[in-house]
C-alpha cells in the first residue's frame, strides 16, 4: 500500500512546486516507484519535468471532469521510477465545471483509486489557493506537507490552512494527517531566517521536518532545463537537502516497496 502526499499552502511562492518535483525525484532516486500529479493550472511541475504544457492534450483536468482513465495519461519521465500526471491551463475551469457534480470534493480520489497501489508514493502539487482542486487533493491524500518559507510573514495564513485541514478531516477525509511542516528558502546568513526557524519549531515542535531546504541557485535553475535538481546538480546543497527530506519521509513511513 503506497502513500499519497499533497503539497499544500494557499500562500504563493513558498516552494510547493519545487518541493513536489524534487521530493518526487528524490524518492525515485531512493528506488521508490513515484508518481507526481500536477494539480496546479500553472503547470510548473509539468514543465519542470520536461513536458511542454501547451502540447498536453489530456491532463488531470479531463480525468476529474470527463472521467478519462488516469492510466492513459501517465507520462514516464527521463528518470527511472518517476512518472507524471500533467496539468494545463484548462484546470482553472475545472472548479467551475465541477460545482454541479455529485461528490465534487472526491473526484481526484476516485481518479487515483485505480492506480494508487502501483506506486510507493504519489505526490500531488496543489495550486496556491484553498479552492475545490486543493480540497480534492487533500481529500485524496493520506497526508499533507506544508512548505513554509523562512521569510517575514512566514506564518501568515498557516492558521487558515490548518483550519481547512481540520474541516476536511471532519467532513471528507478522517485519515488525513500532517506529514510535516517543511522550512524552505533558508539563508543561513540572515538573522530573520534563523528567527523563523526558531519560531516555527517552537510553535509546531515535532510537526516540523528536521530537513531544511536552503535558498539555492541550482534549485531555481533546474526547472528551466526540464529536470529536477538531483539530475542537474546531484551534489549541490539543494539536491542533498531534498534527498535528505526523501530519506526522512521514507524512514518515517517505512513502506514495503511496490517492486520489492
Amino acid at each position: 500500500m503506497g502513500k499519497i502526499i499533497a503539497i499544500a499552502n494557499q500562500k504563493g511562492g513558498v516552494g510547493k512546486t519545487t518541493t513536489a518535483m524534487n521530493l518526487a525525484a528524490s524518492l525515485a532516486v531512493l528506488e521508490y516507484k513515484t508518481l507526481v500529479i500536477d494539480a496546479d493550472p500553472q503547470a510548473n511541475t509539468t514543465s519542470g519535468l520536461g513536458q511542454d504544457p501547451k502540447e498536453i492534450e489530456t491532463s488531470i483536468y479531463e480525468c476529474m471532469v470527463d472521467g478519462i482513465e488516469i492510466d492513459t495519461i501517465i507520462i514516464k519521465t527521463e528518470m527511472d521510477n518517476l512518472d507524471l500526471v500533467p496539468s494545463h491551463i484548462d484546470l482553472v475551469g475545472a472548479e467551475v465545471e465541477m460545482i454541479n457534480l455529485e461528490d465534487r470534493e472526491e473526484k481526484m480520489k476516485e481518479v487515483i483509486e485505480s492506480i494508487k497501489d502501483l506506486y510507493d508514493y504519489i505526490i500531488i502539487d496543489c495550486s496556491p489557493s484553498l479552492g475545490l482542486i486543493t480540497i480534492n487533493a487533500l481529500t485524496a491524500a493520506n497526508s499533507v506537507i506544508i512548505p513554509v518559507q523562512c521569510e517575514y510573514f512566514a506564518l501568515e495564513g498557516l492558521g487558515k490552512l490548518l483550519n481547512t485541514i481540520k474541516i476536511i478531516q471532519t467532513r471528507l477525509n478522517p485519515e488525513l494527517g500532517i506529514e510535516g511542516i517543511l522550512l524552505t528558502m533558508y539563508d543561513v546568513r540572515l538573522r530573520l531566517s534563523n528567527q523563523v526557524v526558531e519560531e516555527v519549531r517552537m510553535h509546531f515542535k515535532d510537526m516540523v521536518f528536521e530537513t531544511i531546504i536552503p535558498r539555492n541557485v541550482r534549485l531555481s535553475e533546474s526547472p528551466s532545463f526540464g529536470v529536477p535538481v538531483v539530475a542537474f546538480d546531484a551534489e549541490g546543497k539543494g539536491a542533498v537537502a531534498y534527498l535528505n527530506l526523501a530519506s526522512e519521509i521514507a524512514e518515517k513511513n517505512n513502506l514495503v516497496k511496490v517492486n520489492g
